[in-house]
């Protein structure tokens, strides 16, 4: 058996995050994913995005986002730097690019620059805005997606300002979308022998998860607002409640569950009260349901419940990241690896959530600039440039 995306060579041009991110998941399943940095720049921004970090352009933002790559340097707007990087097409399965949206056209990362050097390129972008449109060379960043999408207003207490989602969730979402539109491509280009653009888009992919919410306005004028607690908008009880000492947060989203939940907590009585015995009447009475069940809950701790709830009913207890990462779950399922690093000796970082039975994915991690070099670019610096190739910079 091998890596389910051994053989497979992409080159990443991507910077910061969404790109990363989505490039870390096919590097993580085997594939050879190469970043092509500027020296000049002193390589991508992910490098000195702080305020932590391993050694000068090291971070551990850039750790989080780059296990498994290797980095070459090259300018693509030299001369030089054009002819490796179409050297390197030559070799390549993809381009992988996440930059603004004008820009990979002006680089010539597009398949109308590169076919004529491999029909069978793949090239992947991931902008904020998309390559077409007007707003296609308008920079974006993941809060400015969840605020225009309708994501801040959904998220905190009713009457509060507000808030956004405490982690880049549209970054995260968008590159894994990438990744996945990059395989739907080069299944594709290894099946024809003909590559092609894709595309996806941070504004995109932050609107496309509005989802279900989208369909409730679009068809029938219904805004969602937001809901105490995290409420689910329709189902109850589907929120946060109070314990002896902090939160749990309860989701009864299946009618199953609720005379199960009632008979735990000692009122079997709630599974017929006229006022709860249905999603309907639960939704209608959710103020009056969260006074009871708070004061029922209140009376055990969090892990008290959570060992009477387990496998039964579905709940969660409400952590902080110290509280998740140090859970004994989280070590016994392996969501914690430790890297080789040439300062640190080890550095942990979060698994791969992709699980290959009988494989161990990869772990190296994220490259110094440059540090493959000569691996790569060294054997393709004496290769002449063929007649088809673009000199320059389009």
């Amino acid at each position: 058996m091998s890596l389910p995306l051994e053989g497979v060579r992409i080159i990443a041009v991507e910077q910061y995050g969404a790109g990363p991110f989505g490039t870390q998941h096919l590097a993580d399943l085997g594939a050879e994913v190469i970043k092509v940095e500027n020296p000049a720049e002193g390589g991508e921004v992910g490098r000195m995005v702080g305020p932590y970090f391993f050694e000068p352009g090291d971070s551990h933002f850039f750790q989080s986002f780059n296990r498994n790559k290797k980095s070459v340097t090259l300018d693509l707007k030299s001369a030089e730097g054009r002819h490796l990087f179409e050297a390197l097409v030559e070799t390549a399965d993809a381009v992988f690019d996440n930059l603004r949206g004008d820009l990979p056209e002006k680089l010539g990362l597009t398949y109308q620059a590169l076919k004529a050097i491999n029909p069978a390129i793949v090239c992947c972008h991931l902008s904020a805005y998309g390559r077409t449109g007007p707003r296609k060379a308008w920079p974006g960043y993941d809060y400015l997606m969840q605020a225009e999408a309708g994501y801040c207003a959904l998220t905190g207490e009713p009457g509060g300002p507000p808030a956004r989602f405490g982690i880049s969730i549209i970054d995260m979402m968008t590159g894994t979308t990438a990744a996945m539109a990059l395989l739907a491509a080069l299944v594709s280009a290894r099946a024809t022998g003909q590559g092609r653009d894709i595309d996806t888009s941070l504004f995109d992919v932050a609107l496309h998860n509005v989802n279900y919410l989208g369909t409730w306005y679009m068809n029938d004028g219904i805004t969602t607002d937001r809901a105490p607690r995290g409420a689910h908008p329709s189902l109850t009880p589907s929120q946060m409640y109070r314990t002896q000492d902090g939160w749990i947060f309860v989701m009864c989203n299946k009618e199953k569950f609720w005379p199960i939940f009632t008979a735990i907590i000692d009122r079997p009585d709630w599974a017929t009260d006229p006022r709860f015995s249905s999603f309907k009447v639960r939704l209608e009475n959710r103020d009056a349901l969260t006074v009871e069940m708070d004061e029922a809950l209140s009376a055990r701790t969090t892990a008290e419940w959570m060992e009477s709830f387990a496998g039964k009913v579905p709940a969660a207890p409400v952590y902080d990241v110290a509280q998740a990462l140090d859970s004994s779950y989280v070590r016994d399922q392996g969501m914690i690896v430790e890297t080789p690093h040439p300062v640190r000796g080890q550095i942990r970082t979060l698994a791969c959530p992709v699980r290959v039975p009988g494989e161990t994915l990869p772990l190296r991690p994220g490259p110094r600039l440059g540090a493959h070099n000569d691996e790569i670019l060294g054997p393709l610096s004496a290769r002449p440039p063929m007649p088809t190739r673009m000199s320059k910079v389009p």
